[in-house]
């Protein structure tokens, strides 16, 4: 509907309609049309929802790239930690996360010398190397980033009792008590639904 439309003044009305009722319909109209001129804005942004299971030093990173990637583009992102993935959120678990050299495809050494004691620590420290010598961000200042873009992280509740941690163990800015009936919601309403 659009007022473009020529319309009769109000002196023109037969009578029928109160000239300030008119006028009060019109201008209930014009604010119908900003209302959904605003819904079609809204409904132009992208929504992405990612579950973030595990919680190794190499698995943290992806989803907090792409959160904060989909973030830049004005996507709404939550990104639901639970289980191990809540590691990447705790602040002082999150410092000491590590790269597991067993049954990964990608370790130049076969799995028998990946289980010896001490592989998965070299790993890790090979791989912070090449995270330090590359600039690439850091766990913690994906997370920033990632608060700072508007992503929401959220700490399952299950989990966290699971785990047996508090609420202010995660970082600020951390969304915490949240159900898998809320992170279901919004993979329903999500364009993009990523399990890591």
């Amino acid at each position: 509907m659009s007022t473009d439309n020529p319309t009769a003044p109000v002196d023109d009305v037969d009578g029928e309609f109160d000239a300030a009722e008119l006028q009060a319909l019109r201008e209930r109209v014009d604010e119908l049309e900003e209302s959904i001129a605003e819904i079609d804005d809204a409904d132009d942004q992208g929504k992405m929802t990612i579950v973030a299971t595990q919680g190794t030093f190499d698995m943290a990173y992806p989803p907090l790239i792409l959160a904060s990637t989909a973030a830049a583009f004005g996507w709404e992102v939550v990104v639901f930690h639970t289980f191990w993935g809540l590691d990447i959120l705790h602040e002082e678990k999150s410092q000491d996360l590590k790269l597991s050299a067993v049954g990964n495809p990608n370790m130049p050494v076969p799995n028998a010398l990946a289980a010896l004691p001490g592989m998965d620590a070299m790993a890790t420290k090979m791989m912070q190397k090449r995270i330090d010598d590359n600039g690439t961000a850091t766990i913690e200042e994906l997370i920033d980033l990632s608060l700072e873009s508007g992503v929401d992280l959220q700490a399952c509740q299950m989990t966290i009792d699971l785990m047996d941690y508090e609420e202010d163990d995660f970082y600020d800015g951390v969304t915490t008590g949240v159900g898998a009936a809320t992170a279901l919601q919004h993979m329903a309403e999500s364009d993009v639904q990523l399990l890591v």
